[in-house]
């Protein structure tokens, strides 16, 4: 069955933990794994990796693109993780990884991806999205549970910039109205959301953003 994982709800505890240090300072996060996180190891993250990746999504220019660079965002820190942590054995689905250790279930996955979101977001690498808890889809007698990312208004926007760089880092002028992309570019849709879903995917891979509503209703690749 589509995108769908036998599951219960648990709570997402333990949010990204940053270093206590400047910005530049490394950092270390829960990543859960063996199905119901019932097991968690830690995955730590090098300054320099971490500048990297904020690098890249510093390259968006409009929700679109940042939710583009953010699927791979987090498949990059997974790859990372799975060079740390059993999670590295990890496949898309429940089915593909038999019982080897390191095999994530959907709760796993939103659990660490809202927290890996989380870490991004405290960073200050996310300019056109704010970072929710996850969400629950239920079909039949099953739920599957995805990380969640909601579009900020150009407000919003304008408020996470450093001071004298909004104009520069932001399709919008002065008071906030936004400048229409190049043509075929996705309008902007504030207050939108998105699951960001790496449940799909194999370890390292880009993880699947889609509008929440198209998954609430099934939407995703066809993996079991």
């Amino acid at each position: 069955m589509q995108g769908i994982c036998l599951a219960i709800l648990l709570a997402v505890a333990g949010l990204a933990q940053a270093g206590t240090g400047a910005q530049e300072a490394g950092a270390e996060v829960g990543i859960c794994y063996g199905y119901g996180c019932a097991h968690e190891g830690v995955a730590r993250y090098g300054a320099a990796d971490l500048a990297n990746l904020a690098g890249r999504l510093d390259k968006a220019r409009s929700a679109a693109e940042e939710r583009a660079l953010l699927g791979e965002a987090v498949g990059r820190l997974y790859r990372l993780a799975g060079r740390q942590l059993p999670v590295g054995a990890d496949r898309g689905g429940n089915y593909l990884d038999g019982g080897v250790e390191g095999r994530m279930d959907c709760i796993d996955h939103s659990t660490s991806t809202t927290r890996l979101l989380k870490l991004l977001e405290s960073r200050g690498a996310l300019r056109f999205h704010r970072v929710l808890e996850p969400e629950r889809r239920t079909r039949f007698i099953f739920q599957h549970f995805s990380a969640v990312i909601e579009e900020l208004t150009p407000a919003e926007r304008i408020e996470r910039l450093p001071p004298g760089s909004a104009l520069a880092r932001c399709n919008c002028t002065e008071d906030g109205v936004i400048v229409e992309g190049p043509d075929g570019a996705e309008p902007p849709s504030p207050g939108e959301r998105y699951a960001v879903d790496s449940w799909f995917v194999d370890n390292g891979e880009p993880a699947v953003v889609l509008p929440l509503a198209e998954w609430l209703n099934g939407g995703g690749p066809n993996v079991q």
